[in-house]
């Protein structure tokens, strides 16, 4: 018989007070005050001012060294600290150069309880590699950080920013911009597309980026993509290693370790993978309609408790043999066996104007930026349940949103497509893009009707493509796995790869790339695993074509 939980209150009630029990606890270690200067137009008061109050209120009541000054913006204060909108937040103004433009709400009130405990403690906590990147640092580094509260990418390159600050005060100075608070300095650095981190006015980050990445790009101001250690990093030894923090990664990894395998799992970018980004998911068993960000975090959750996650980490060399060698950008692993559960990418129209422009109106998240594009006019492009998901959510934000699809007829469930219907959401029936158009955004796209051929400039705010995913498949064939005639991961129905001890799960694998499939595969995939330590496939084949020979 389970036990009746303790009276006084639900699990929810309960596990909600052990959390704020957990805050209060990490807060009151902590060496350092937290003073909080709020700047606002006491005439104009906004939502993201009051917002702003809201939440602070709420971090004080967890430490009496949170403490508050608000001024208005006309104030001889706000003239001598440089503030140039309301509301503006300075956070321990007397020891760093940290401010948010806006309010640290939605996804951001996680990046803001993040930078409270770094500021507490005074110490940056990066890693020693990205440490000894950003102490080369030997000029002013003017840090923009762009956001959105709806993103679930943004903590990361929040965070990363004010890590930086934080180890190098006397060069380093953050601006964390929301770009729903500040629409008008969004649109001045043609930041349509979040996160998007500028120093020194030279875009340095379009999109997340792991800590020592961020810290080369602030060092040599330029975009960098992959970090290589200057020296080996801590060893991991495991049973089972999984490449991919989506739904099949992660779910491999409860039943793994449940199992009894000492598993880990490597995300380069955000748990969740393409979940993370759907603004609703009605069709994954035990909820009518949930957030997919939302879902992750319950999964997230979940798997925290069986498996160590090493986020931000990016798989350079992989080398198989007995045990498999896998290097990443911060440390090595040993393990026993592989899976891949790395997913898939969206898919580019691979037309002119696309790549130049993305972040600039050209944008593959409605969840991330949908909010800049309130008002104005954009094209959705594709047929299918992520086209027609994102078209209804920017719809119900307040976009003027099209569809295009290059058929008669969509390829969305029914259920979707009579919601976008009743919804009187256009759509354009046969119908592709040849050109997306702009100087320093998206301004207008050519359109042409593949049965007439007739072309037309179409004026647009922006352009959100979602046609389908490309299967990220660079790690299986640097390992020379075998892949399908569609480019995906061959398996043999029980996620075996042409590798012994490599395994395959989820969309790397092709098939119906549904959230529950993913999951359902990632558990198949655990529990193929389990089996073969035990009773290793390969050595009875070896076993069995020495007998026959």
């Amino acid at each position: 018989m389970k036990p009746s939980p303790p009276s006084g209150g639900s699990g929810a009630d309960l596990a909600a007070e052990a959390t704020l029990r957990q805050l209060r606890q990490a807060f009151e270690k902590l060496p350092h005050g937290i003073p909080l200067v709020l700047f606002t137009d006491r005439q104009a008061d906004s939502v993201f001012a009051q917002a702003a109050r809201q939440v602070i209120r709420a971090f004080r009541e967890l430490n009496p060294r949170i403490t508050l000054k608000e001024y208005d913006i006309r104030h001889e204060e706000a003239r001598r600290q440089g503030i140039e909108g309301a509301p503006t937040l300075l956070i321990a103004p007397d020891r760093y150069a940290i401010r948010w433009r806006g309010a640290p709400m939605g996804e951001e009130a996680r990046s803001f309880l993040e930078i409270l405990l770094l500021v507490g403690m005074g110490q940056s906590q990066l890693s020693e590699q990205a440490r000894k990147v950003v102490r080369r640092i030997d000029g002013p580094r003017r840090v923009k950080v762009f956001v959105s509260p709806t993103c679930p990418y943004c903590p990361q390159q929040v965070v990363n920013a004010v890590k930086a600050a934080i180890e190098k005060p006397d060069l380093v100075s953050v601006e964390i911009i929301d770009i729903q608070a500040e629409p008008e300095l969004a649109d001045r650095y043609a930041a349509q597309s979040v996160p998007q981190v500028f120093a020194e006015e030279t875009l340095i980050g379009l999109g997340a980026q792991a800590e020592e990445v961020f810290a080369l790009s602030l060092l040599k101001l330029e975009p960098q993509t992959i970090f290589i250690p200057e020296s080996d990093a801590e060893e991991v030894q495991t049973d089972l290693l999984i490449v991919g923090g989506g739904p099949a990664g992660l779910t491999a990894g409860i039943y793994a370790v449940r199992s009894g395998l000492k598993t880990a799992i490597i995300e380069r970018q955000a748990l969740g993978g393409q979940v993370a980004l759907t603004p609703v998911v009605e069709n994954y068993p035990g909820f009518t309609s949930v957030g997919g960000k939302t879902l992750v975090d319950i999964m997230v959750s979940h798997a925290l408790q069986y498996v160590q996650i090493f986020l931000g980490e990016s798989v350079l060399e992989i080398q198989h043999g007995r045990p498999i060698r896998v290097r990443t950008s911060r440390r090595r692993f040993e393990t026993k066996s592989l899976l891949l559960a790395t997913g898939a990418s969206h898919r580019h129209l691979g037309v002119p104007g696309e790549s130049r422009l993305s972040g600039r109106g050209v944008s593959y998240c409605s969840t991330c930026d949908g909010p800049l594009f309130r008002g104005k006019s954009v094209l959705m492009v594709g047929g299918g349940n992520s086209a027609v998901t994102e078209a209804l959510h920017l719809h119900h934000i307040g976009v003027k949103v099209t569809l295009v699809h290059r058929r008669d007829k969509l390829r969305a469930q029914e259920f979707l497509s009579r919601q976008l219907f009743d919804n009187g959401i256009p759509v354009l029936w046969n119908t592709e893009v040849r050109e997306i158009r702009g100087e320093d955004r998206v301004r207008e796209v050519l359109l042409q009707n593949n049965r007439t051929g007739e072309t037309r400039a179409v004026a647009a705010d922006g352009v959100f493509i979602a046609i389908g995913y490309e299967p990220a498949v660079e790690l299986a064939r640097q390992l020379g796995l075998e892949l399908t005639e569609d480019g995906y991961i061959k398996h043999d129905g029980r996620h075996r790869t042409s590798l012994p001890g490599v395994y395959s799960a989820g969309d790397v694998e092709g098939g119906y790339k549904q959230i529950v499939t993913a999951a359902g595969q990632g558990a198949e995939a655990a529990m193929t695993l389990f089996e073969d330590m035990i009773h290793p496939y390969w050595m009875q084949e070896a076993t069995t074509r020495k007998a026959t020979a």
